[in-house]
C-alpha cells in the first residue's frame, strides 16, 4: 500500500467529517493517536473537546445553541486499563463496557450500527490501541450502510500487530463533501507520522478546512512508561 501524506489527504478534503489517526512515532518511541471533528450545520460547529479523566468529551461552546445532542455529545476518547479507545460517538462506551466484560473490540460493536442520520447514515469509525510489554498494537472498525441503503450493516475491522515507526493509518466518515456525505470507502488509509506531539498536531489542524474544523485531539504515548502528552485544539475558544 503506498504511503500518503497525511497533510495532502486534508488539505484536498474540505469535508472528511470526524476522522482517528493511529500510529508510532517517527523515532518509534510512542503510540500516536489523533482524533478530529468538523461540522457543515450551526449543532456541529457548536461544539468543543474538553478532558474528562484520562480521556475526553465533546460539549456545546454555546449551550443556548445548542438543538440536538443525541449525536454530536459523547466521550470521543476513554481509557481502560492498558487499552485507549477513541471512536466518533457513542460507541465509546459501548466499547469499554463490552471489553470490561471480556468481550473483544469488534464482539462489542456487534450491538452497533451506522448512525440513524438519513440520508447520510453517517459510519461508526472506531479505534483501539493495547499497549504490553514496551509495544502496541491497535484495530480500526467501520460500521456502515450498504451504499446509503440502511437495511444492511457492513462491519469491518483492521488490526495493525508491531507496527513500524514513522508509520499509521486513517480512517473518517465521508469519502468528500457531498449531499447526501458518501461514506468512506476501502483500508483505512496508510499515511506518514512525523515530528513530535506539537508539530504533529500542528499538521493536522493547519490542514483541516479552515471553515469547517471544529475540535482536535491528539496524544503520544511513551511505550516505555507509559506515560502521555495530550493536545486539545479547538476553534471555539
Amino acid at each position: 500500500m503506498q504511503m500518503l501524506s497525511l497533510a495532502e489527504e486534508l488539505k484536498n478534503n474540505a469535508y472528511p467529517g470526524r476522522g482517528i489517526v493511529i500510529g508510532k512515532s517517527e523515532d518509534g518511541k510512542k503510540a500516536v493517536t489523533a482524533y478530529f471533528i468538523m461540522g457543515r450545520s450551526e449543532n456541529s460547529r457548536n461544539r468543543i473537546f474538553v478532558e474528562d479523566g484520562e480521556g475526553i468529551r465533546t460539549q456545546a461552546f454555546d449551550p443556548s445553541k445548542l438543538t440536538d445532542p443525541s449525536l454530536i455529545i459523547y466521550a470521543p476518547v476513554r481509557v481502560l486499563g492498558n487499552k485507549i479507545i477513541v471512536t466518533n460517538g457513542d460507541q465509546t462506551d459501548t466499547i469499554y463496557e463490552g471489553m470490561d466484560k471480556q468481550l473483544t473490540f469488534e464482539q462489542s460493536l456487534r450491538c452497533r450500527e451506522f448512525e440513524p442520520d438519513a440520508p447520510n447514515y453517517t459510519p461508526r469509525i472506531s479505534g483501539i490501541i493495547h499497549l504490553g510489554n514496551g509495544g502496541f498494537n491497535y484495530a480500526m472498525s467501520i460500521l456502515k450502510s450498504n451504499n446509503g441503503n440502511p437495511d444492511s450493516c457492513q462491519r469491518y475491522t483492521f488490526a495493525y500487530e508491531n507496527p513500524a515507526a514513522g508509520e499509521g493509518h486513517f480512517i473518517h466518515t465521508y469519502m468528500h463533501d457531498g449531499n447526501p456525505l458518501p461514506s468512506f470507502e476501502g483500508e483505512p488509509k496508510l499515511v506518514g507520522i512525523s515530528g513530535g506531539i506539537d508539530e504533529f498536531t500542528s499538521l493536522l489542524w493547519e490542514n483541516l478546512n479552515p471553515e469547517n474544523k471544529v475540535s482536535l485531539f491528539v496524544r503520544f504515548i511513551n511505550l516505555e512508561d507509559g506515560s502521555s502528552e495530550t493536545r486539545i485544539v479547538n476553534k471555539n475558544q
